[in-house]
């Protein structure tokens, strides 16, 4: 099974980066972007011992214990067999 994790920053929390590419986009002539916001990608193979219910808890607790900082990022994630 696999975990698909993405991480963004809290919508209430501001973005920098995501500003900072917004600009460079604009600047490079890329046009109909009005916001981006940027992240971060974890991919996890979950052993075969874990059952579904399981691997969830195992993944929640993965992402808010270590993959982000909870007072400024939110995640989600799908799970695959």
């Amino acid at each position: 099974m696999k975990a698909y994790v993405y991480v963004s920053m809290k919508k209430s929390v501001l973005d920098p980066q995501g500003k900072t590419i917004r600009g460079a986009l604009a600047k490079m002539g890329y046009k109909g972007v009005a916001d981006v916001r940027q992240g971060k990608f974890f991919e996890l193979s979950l052993d075969s011992s874990l059952d579904r219910d399981a691997a969830r808890s195992e993944v929640e607790r993965m992402a808010s214990e270590v993959l982000t900082n909870p007072v400024i990022e939110e995640f989600r994630y799908p799970l695959e067999e």
